[in-house]
């Protein structure tokens, strides 16, 4: 599969370019970013070429990996969907419900396989546990904490982008949450929310179609010797807790790139496909919708 690679920023240079370039499966065709000369760099680094015009790259290629900010991706993703090229897109999709129907709609009426990535559904510890506790059943609540610290005191994270200080941990680190939460214990059809706690922290309460309860608790701002995720479910069968994965962000991507393959191959929807964003992001609209935005304070 050709694969072009949107976006040239940490996450672009630390994984995509890496596991793309070096992917069986795949060919990196070529890069295009908002800055050409970093384009070129990263083009450079992996032996591919830099793309001026993203439309140019779009019809050298089958398929797009998207590293970009969420809204920018999702205008692009729709672009691609349109031209019939397969999509592997970083959670979230979009910051807005409506930029996120929009990337699903495109990819369904163009007949487009669609991958997102959520990291944790494609570390093998994390996503068989997963399919285990959705076959085991019974969970009646679970207790989902994704702390980071990116803009914690004296952090120099390369992460700490203009997107993610703007939207906060509610968009970062909350959809890693709902990965997990929603294959378990089924869609969510009702959400409160509340914040910030101290620092940016943001508490959400989700009501789900099966009838169980979780909590969710997230922030950028925790100290590092506080951060990291943990997730617990309690029901049936006693408390079960997320494993601690041994792969890395690359070994993920690898996967859900090689799932992406498979999708666009046998024309089946992936269980993260674009819809599946789409659900991630209108329960986060739902729950900044509690919340003032840009500051997490109570209406």
């Amino acid at each position: 599969m050709r694969i072009g690679l949107l976006g040239t920023g940490p996450w672009a240079r630390m994984v995509y370019g890496p596991v793309l370039a070096s992917h069986e499966g795949v060919d990196l065709t070529g890069v295009w970013g908002r800055r050409p000369e970093a384009a070129k760099e990263l083009a450079d680094r992996h032996g591919t070429r830099a793309y001026d015009d993203v439309d140019a790259l779009l019809a050298d290629v089958d398929a797009v990996a998207v590293a970009l900010p969420p809204d920018v991706q999702a205008e692009l993703a729709v672009r691609a969907a349109r031209a019939g090229r397969h999509l592997l897109l970083d959670k979230p999709v979009a910051t807005t419900a409506a930029g996120a129907r929009a990337v699903a709609a495109a990819a369904e009426e163009a007949g487009v396989a669609s991958v997102v990535f959520f990291t944790t559904r494609y570390l093998t510890e994390t996503a068989d546990w997963i399919s285990a506790q959705k076959e085991t059943g019974g969970w009646f609540t679970g207790h989902a904490r994704w702390l980071g610290s990116v803009f914690a005191e004296d952090s120099d994270s390369p992460f700490a982008t203009p997107w993610r200080r703007q939207k906060g941990a509610l968009w970062d680190v909350g959809p890693h949450a709902l990965s997990v939460l929603l294959p378990v214990l089924g869609d969510v059809r009702r959400v409160s929310a509340a914040g910030p706690g101290p620092r940016d922290t943001v508490h959400l309460v989700l009501e789900h179609t099966g009838g169980a309860s979780s909590t969710v608790t997230l922030s950028l701002t925790a100290p590092p010797a506080a951060s990291g995720a943990a997730l617990e479910l309690y029901g049936d069968g006693g408390v079960v807790r997320l494993p601690e994965p041994t792969g890395s962000a690359a070994d993920a991507l690898a996967r859900a790139a090689g799932e992406l393959l498979a999708a666009a191959r046998d024309g089946r929807a992936h269980p993260c496909d674009a819809a599946f964003g789409l659900r991630v992001t209108e329960i986060l609209a739902d729950a900044e919708a509690l919340l003032v935005p840009g500051a997490g304070e109570p209406r």
